[in-house]
């Protein structure tokens, strides 16, 4: 079983609450976690100065497309960062953890 870890933004802290409770319900996930971040993008051609939440959302491989079509699904931005990072090593007792709580796809 590989690892990854998934990262997406919310503009607001209950959209983030929303995204984790609903991929941790479903199973899709084995932790989220969440922090209030300063972000700088360029959208439809202007500087944008926002605050944010970060979510990180540590689950299997396996399940990376529901993943991303659950983010999809539940978000309100209109293009949101939906990015899968490969996890190369990991601790085994937290890898089988991560086996154990989340679901087959």
């Amino acid at each position: 079983m590989q690892a990854l870890m998934i990262q997406t933004t919310t503009a607001t802290e209950a959209d983030a609450e929303t995204i984790a409770e609903e991929l941790l319900a479903e199973g899709l996930a084995a932790c989220v976690q969440i922090a209030a971040i300063r972000s700088r993008y360029v959208w439809k051609g202007e500087v944008q100065r926002e605050a944010e939440q970060l979510l990180s959302i540590k689950t299997r491989a396996d399940l990376w497309e529901p993943v991303r079509a659950r983010i999809r699904a539940l978000h309100s931005y209109e293009a949101p960062e939906v990015i899968a990072l490969p996890v190369t090593d990991i601790d085994p007792d937290y890898l089988a953890w991560v086996e154990g709580v989340t679901r087959r796809p």
